[in-house]
C-alpha cells in the first residue's frame, strides 16, 4: 500500500483495529433521544456527528427501533470529502464475497457532498478487489455516510421494519383524537425496555397506542383505564393489532389494582393540562399518586407530559435517569422523563 498523509494514516489505523464496532444511522432531529432509544437494542452508543452514533454491539432489537433505520458494521471514519473516503477503503480489510452495492448519503444534507460521485469512486475500489457491482440486489451492501464533520463506512447488518405508517391511529377499530403516533409510541417502550419476556403496564392507556406498540415488540401488556369506554376501545384495539391474550381492566392509576413489583416496567401519558382536574382531583395530585403506585408494581417508568414531572418522581421515590423535550407543534411539547 502506498504511504498515506500522516493525518489520514492516523484515521485508518484508528478505525481499522477497532473490531465489533457498528454505525447507526439515526432518524428524527433529536440525536440525544434517538440515542437513547438506541441503547435498549446496542451496548456504549455514542453520537459522533448529527445523525450518526457507533455502537459496540447490536442485538436484534435494532429492527424494532423506532429512530434509529440502520446498523453497520464500521470500516472505519474520515475526513467528509470522497478522497478521504476512497482511500479509507483502499486501506481497509474487505472480506466479503459476492455482489455489492455502494449507498452513499449526504446526512441530514450537511455536507454537499455528490453521492453518485461517491458511489461509483468507492464502487470501483470494490470491483478492484474482484467484488461485482449489483445494484438491485447485492449480497453485501457498503454505507458511506457523510455527515457534519465526519465519513463514515459500514457494512450493512441490520434495518429496522419501517411499518410505522400502516398503524395510523386514525385506522384503528376505536380512535380518540390526540392518540399518540406510533413512531412515539415505539420509542417511548423502547426507553422502557420493552421485550420478549417483559411485562409493560400503561396505567393511564387511553386507546392503547403504547400497548400496541409494547406488545409488537414481544412484551407481555397489561392496561388500566379511568374511563370505561377508553377500556372497551383499548381492547377493540389490541385485539385488532396483536395475538394473543391482553390484560386491559378499569380502575385508577393512584390505586393500581396489582400487587408490588407485577410488571417490569410502566409507560404512561398524563392528562395535559396545568389546570385539569380528574375526577375531583388536581393533576399535580393525580400524577403524584401515579407516580407513587407505579413505583410499587414496576422497576421502571417512561412518562410523557406537557409539562415537567420530575420533581413530582423525585418526591415519589424515583430516579430520573434521563428527560426529553419533543416537541409536537408550535403549541405542544411533549417532555419525556426516564426513571429508575
Amino acid at each position: 500500500m502506498k504511504p498515506q498523509p500522516p493525518a489520514i494514516g492516523r484515521l485508518i489505523a484508528a478505525a481499522v483495529s477497532l473490531p465489533n464496532v457498528y454505525l447507526l444511522e439515526l432518524g428524527g432531529q433529536d440525536d440525544a433521544f434517538a440515542a437513547a432509544e438506541a441503547r435498549s437494542a446496542a451496548s456504549d452508543v455514542s453520537v459522533v456527528a448529527p445523525g450518526l452514533a457507533t455502537a459496540r454491539g447490536i442485538t436484534d432489537r435494532v429492527g424494532n427501533l423506532a429512530f434509529t433505520h440502520r446498523a453497520s458494521e464500521l470500516v472505519g471514519r474520515c475526513d467528509p470529502d470522497v478522497e478521504s473516503a476512497r482511500t479509507l477503503l483502499d486501506a481497509a480489510t474487505v472480506d466479503r464475497e459476492g455482489t455489492v452495492a455502494v449507498r452513499a448519503v449526504d446526512v441530514r444534507g450537511r455536507t454537499g457532498i455528490d453521492t453518485q460521485h461517491a458511489e461509483r469512486v468507492l464502487g470501483s475500489v470494490l470491483v478492484d478487489r474482484g467484488l461485482e457491482v449489483d445494484l438491485d440486489d447485492p449480497d453485501h451492501e457498503l454505507r458511506a455516510c457523510f455527515g457534519a464533520g465526519v465519513c463514515a463506512l459500514g457494512w450493512l447488518v441490520a434495518q429496522s421494519r419501517r411499518d410505522f405508517t400502516q398503524r395510523q391511529p386514525t385506522d384503528r377499530p376505536f380512535f380518540q383524537p390526540g392518540s399518540m403516533d406510533p413512531i412515539e409510541a415505539r420509542a417511548l417502550v423502547n426507553l422502557a425496555g420493552a421485550r420478549e419476556g417483559t411485562t409493560v403496564l400503561d396505567p393511564m392507556c387511553g386507546t392503547g397506542g403504547v400497548l400496541i406498540e409494547a406488545g409488537l415488540v414481544g412484551a407481555d401488556v397489561v392496561g388500566l383505564d379511568a374511563q370505561k369506554k377508553m377500556v372497551y376501545g383499548t381492547r377493540q384495539n389490541l385485539a385488532d393489532a396483536l395475538d394473543g391474550d391482553c390484560a386491559v381492566v378499569r380502575g385508577d392509576a393512584t390505586r393500581l389494582p396489582f400487587v408490588d413489583s407485577a410488571v417490569d416496567a410502566a409507560v404512561f401519558d398524563v392528562p395535559y393540562g396545568r389546570q385539569s382536574k380528574i375526577a375531583g382531583q388536581s393533576l399535580p395530585a393525580l400524577v403524584g399518586d401515579a407516580l407513587s403506585e407505579v413505583r410499587r408494581v414496576a422497576d421502571r417508568a417512561v412518562v410523557v407530559g406537557d409539562q415537567s414531572w420530575a420533581d413530582a418522581a423525585r418526591e415519589a421515590g424515583w430516579t430520573v435517569t434521563a428527560t426529553f423535550e419533543r416537541p409536537v407543534h408550535r403549541s405542544l411539547t411533549r417532555y419525556v422523563m426516564v426513571c429508575e
